[in-house]
């Protein structure tokens, strides 16, 4: 079934997987060489091949492939690409002006977002925000804040924790490759502490994780040294980790009595994608900082800090900011995504979403012991691989899987500290109709491996 997008620009983009050359196809290839010639190697590319327009639940190549798309630029354009209302606010900006830097000339529409953020974000407590670029630079921020606030200098994060790419927050990020290896040395007087990973936990408790790494925390650390925990309410480049209930709040209340900070890195979770506007809302837990990213601003880059107003005052006066920090054009799409979340009720959107991929992977995963674990809240769902009968990561089969569902013309991401997990991701605007026929795409790959497996047995 072919299907529209809204129009944009007077124009409307086809809700259709459509393959009309080989993957990728010739002006791919011709561009893909350019690249290799220009941008170094290390700055890797999934697809091999370049987008062209995006919008909906599909990003069209240049050589006119449509590919279903369930990545969402890393959990970016949940309010889809080029969606009207952000295209319509920016095209207002831009011929307004591009740029004044807020810290010489301020402007109305960072103030907007800091309210909208301190509306949004969990508790009703008074709050400030702060814009910045990326999400590692709003985790960087969090920490100076949480280490001006406390007068202490050790920041915790979790094993499995994915927080950017600057050498601080390589500290706090946890896989080494591609993320870390041969960056060092990294900033001093950050440690790590286990992750609740129902999967892979035997069974503990979420009060009994939380116990574990207390007391790690307490012994190797000391909460009078501890200005900071860290974490993602559900892990993102780790794997999707959903944390067993009650292991979020048990570290809440340990950080609330020994004047330590708690962040929530919702630069993944964030923005309706949890089938929560955020995924600390789902146990219930009150951060004292929130970092926000990715989802904000349709695709803009933009970033945020929002906390309590007691520990965002304590930095003194000009300690916080930056030159592109909140820039106009991403405050512009920033107001606008935030009202198509809420106007166009995305958050139930995600939930339902959610409920369509998990119900189509756990009806396979009872007949298929290739699937490890099902999980994740919302569209943020994760699969899991391993080897049938064992919990040993199949990371050779999610890297088929994921190839060859590209091939045909589903954009789908991996993650994983092992490198066995295939995430989705879907923008919050995609049909039903869409995201069944890519999963259908998902299956048939995982479908088809297994014939491979089983012919190469046959000939062994």
């Amino acid at each position: 079934m072919t299907l529209t997008a809204p129009a944009i620009g007077g124009e409307t983009l086809a809700q259709e997987r459509r393959i009309v050359t080989s993957i990728p196809g010739p002006r791919s290839i011709e561009l893909m060489e350019r690249k290799k010639q220009a941008v170094p190697t290390a700055v890797g590319t999934t697809m091999p091949v370049f987008a062209q327009a995006a919008g909906g639940g599909v990003v069209v190549d240049v050589d006119g492939n449509s590919f279903i798309d369930l990545g969402s630029g890393i959990a970016v354009t949940g309010v889809g690409n080029s969606a009207r209302r952000v295209v319509e606010a920016v095209q207002a900006q831009v011929a307004a002006f591009t740029h004044t830097c807020f810290m010489i000339t301020p402007y109305d529409s960072y103030v907007e977002v800091a309210e909208a953020l301190n509306r949004l974000t969990p508790g009703d407590h008074e709050k400030r925000t702060a814009l910045f670029n990326s999400g590692a630079e709003a985790v960087e921020n969090a920490i100076k804040v949480a280490r001006s606030h406390t007068k202490k200098q050790a920041v915790v994060a979790f094993d499995h924790a994915y927080h950017g790419r600057t050498n601080l927050t390589m500290a706090l990020t946890a896989k080494s490759m591609p993320y870390k290896s041969g960056f060092g040395p990294f900033a001093s007087e950050i440690y790590r502490a286990p992750l609740s990973y129902p999967f892979r936990d035997g069974g503990l408790s979420g009060a009994d994780a939380a116990a574990r790494a207390i007391q790690l925390i307490e012994k190797q650390i000391g909460a009078d040294n501890l200005a900071a925990i860290i974490i993602e309410p559900i892990q993102g480049e780790g794997g999707f980790i959903v944390p067993a209930d009650g292991f979020l709040p048990a570290l809440v209340e340990w950080a609330r009595a020994n004047d330590v900070v708690f962040i929530a890195d919702e630069v993944q979770t964030g923005f309706a994608r949890t089938g929560a506007m955020f995924a600390s809302e789902h146990e219930g837990i009150v951060p004292d900082l929130v970092v926000t990213a990715k989802g904000i601003a349709g695709g803009l880059p933009l970033s945020a800090v929002t906390g309590r107003a007691e520990i965002m005052e304590s930095t003194h006066a000009g300690g916080l900011g930056g030159t592109y920090g909140g820039n106009p054009l991403a405050c512009a799409a920033a107001l606008a995504a935030i009202e198509t979340y809420e106007e166009d009720n995305l958050v139930e959107r995600a939930a339902s979403i959610g409920e369509l991929i998990t119900g189509r992977f756990r009806e396979r995963q009872a007949h298929d012991a290739r699937i490890g674990d099902v999980r994740g809240r919302g569209a943020m769902i994760a699969v899991e691989f391993v080897k049938p009968g064992t919990t040993e990561p199949d990371t050779a089969l999610t890297q088929a899987v994921a190839k060859a569902a590209h091939a045909e013309g589903v954009i789908v991401l991996t993650c994983g500290t092992f490198g066995n997990v295939i995430r989705f991701l879907p923008p919050l605007t995609i049909d039903d109709t869409l995201l069944n026929e890519g999963i259908d795409v998902v299956l048939a790959a995982l479908d088809a491996q297994a014939s491979t497996e089983n012919t190469q047995e046959a000939r062994a």
